[in-house]
């Protein structure tokens, strides 16, 4: 086994942090600084018309007190804003006030007015999980898109509003980057937006000159986020639409390389969408975290976007972010050849190099197991490791060092991609050296051909190793059947054939599993598991007969 020491793993995680990074840790250990209760600068002027119904989320307000979040409800009288038995993901949706611009939410403005002097009431400045920079912006620009929407916020809450900007501007997540301090650059320019003055001003150009940084380096030349979550890119567009509304509302110019970063994200989350609407489980991914691709898109054409050109057919690859889209009749593949996300920043990483999922005639079909919960358990380390996706493990363990909740220490990187696509067949075929740090020194190279009707998936492993097991991981709707010889089966929805698979080399056995499409839901599922003879094993599956 290659079990890392303690040591070891921190150091492998350590060592690509940025300079910055540390420095900002550092900043934590200080004292903090009181909050700044001066009066609020005065709110800016703006054209109403010219602000743009944003993207909504699910309702999760359900009365003054009730709440749903990550498919758990809770009362807020019972547990109040930070109760030590509530798990803080759930807490932080709490403070972002989401409910606010969600579903359905004219219908509830007397509770939302009610909640945010609540808020203002019972969190005091500077104090509880509601002032850490993350909630704190999130809930800025919630209350400001609230109140461009037409609802008028009381003067405690500009009062307020204005507080938590001054309170943020000195505790920007340096220490995380990434789409952490995406998000309080965003709500410097919101809070700039609303207010005017001096002051106001100062937020604007400080979240710009963030911005200025993090947009060339956060957005790829393909358009998609470099943390390479599918979930998180959403989250990321969402930013970039909500960005060029305010400032247009505002009266400023947006700046011209937005649009072209805008084109190119909605390019690229379609392209990483399956045909029913919905994103992949690549990385940490979950429906019902971001706006559906297609209310972003919505959105993006209320603000003048034009419709976006994704492709339909034939290959998509998109290079500088790792993935590679195939499409042909009625079925898609997406394909995981990505690095796990940038060196300095993996915490949202899955160790799911060379994985894959299927659609085939709407339906999805061959699925990662998804994302269900956050933290440092054992589930959350389940579901990040290699055996949870649709990709070879080795000696049992993780092509890359995965390790409590949100770190990597040894990472896969892809190796010698070729994409091709010829008449009969497009053929992508990828290796990865995660696996060199055991004693056999193994690599792992996969092969993908799909055609007209079928997928072939060819594995192949160099150098020495116990045991190597690819897993194939089949959507909990569809019904598996095996037939006498253990070598072939089918997959079937009611009377439907979908798929059928047959083992032209290696030993299968189907075994119960779990997917998790959404934070809080863990549905009963099964896989398929090919065991590498002499190091090599080849996997059909056809759907000539839908």
């Amino acid at each position: 086994m290659s079990a890392s020491s303690p040591l070891r793993l921190y150091w492998e995680t350590a060592r690509h942090l940025k300079p910055v990074q540390i420095w900002g840790r550092l900043r934590l250990i200080a004292p903090a600084a009181k909050p700044i209760l001066r009066r609020a600068p005065p709110q800016r002027g703006y054209d109403p018309a010219r602000w743009t119904a944003s993207a909504h989320r699910r309702q999760s307000q359900f009365s003054p007190n009730a709440f749903r979040f990550l498919n758990e409800e809770r009362s807020l009288a019972e547990h109040g804003w930070d109760g030590a038995d509530v798990p803080k993901l759930w807490r932080y949706n709490l403070h972002y006030f989401d409910d606010l611009n969600a579903e359905g939410a004219a219908q509830r403005g007397d509770w939302h007015r009610a909640l945010i002097a609540r808020w203002i009431a019972e969190n005091p400045p500077g104090r509880g999980t509601g002032w850490e920079p993350y909630p704190t912006s999130l809930r800025i620009v919630n209350w400001i898109k609230w109140a461009r929407a037409g609802n008028a916020l009381p003067p405690d809450a500009v009062q307020s509003l204005a507080v938590q900007a001054r309170w943020l501007t000195r505790r920007l997540e340096y220490h995380l980057l990434g789409n952490h301090l995406f998000a309080n650059a965003k709500a410097l320019v919101f809070a700039g937006c609303f207010f005017e003055g001096e002051e106001a001003d100062g937020w604007r150009a400080l979240g710009h000159r963030i911005l200025a940084r993090e947009v060339p380096e956060q957005i790829l030349a393909d358009g998609g986020h470099f943390e390479l979550s599918p979930m998180y890119h959403a989250l990321a567009l969402e930013d970039m639409l909500d960005l060029a509304n305010i400032e247009r509302s505002a009266g400023f110019s947006v700046p011209p390389a937005w649009d072209g970063k805008i084109a190119a994200m909605r390019r690229w989350l379609a392209a990483m969408s399956h045909p029913d609407g919905e994103i992949a489980f690549f990385n940490d991914a979950a429906i019902g975290i971001a706006p559906p691709p297609r209310e972003l898109e919505d959105y993006a054409a209320r603000l003048g976007f034009a419709p976006s050109a994704a492709g339909e057919g034939g290959t998509e690859w998109l290079r500088e972010s790792g993935y590679v889209r195939l499409a042909r009749g009625n079925a898609v593949a997406l394909l995981d050849v990505a690095r796990v996300g940038p060196d300095y920043l993996p915490g949202h990483a899955h160790a799911d190099t060379l994985s894959f999922e299927l659609s085939v005639g709407g339906l999805r079909v061959i699925v990662n197991s998804g994302t269900s919960v956050y933290g440092t358990g054992a589930e959350r380390l389940r579901q990040r490791g290699t055996a949870a996706h649709n990709t070879v493990e080795i000696d049992g363990e993780n092509s890359s060092e995965v390790w409590s909740g949100f770190r990597v220490a040894r990472r896969a990187r892809p190796q010698r991609l070729s994409v091709t696509q010829g008449d009969a067949d497009q053929v992508v075929t990828c290796g990865h050296d995660g696996y060199a740090r055991l004693s056999g020194r193994p690599h792992h190279w996969r092969t993908w051909r799909f055609g007209t009707d079928r997928l072939a998936v060819s594995d192949r492993i160099e150098g020495r190793c116990r045991s190597a097991v690819a897993a194939f991981h089949f959507h909990p709707a569809l019904t598996s059947r095996v037939a006498a010889d253990g070598a072939s089966g089918a997959l079937e929805a009611g009377e439907r054939s979908v798929l059928r698979w047959r083992v032209e080399k290696g030993r299968a056995r189907i075994e119960p599993t779990t997917w998790h499409p959404e934070f809080g839901v863990s549905v009963p599922a099964h896989r398929l598991l090919l065991s590498l003879d002499e190091g090599e094993s080849t996997i059909e599956f056809f759907w000539n007969d839908i």
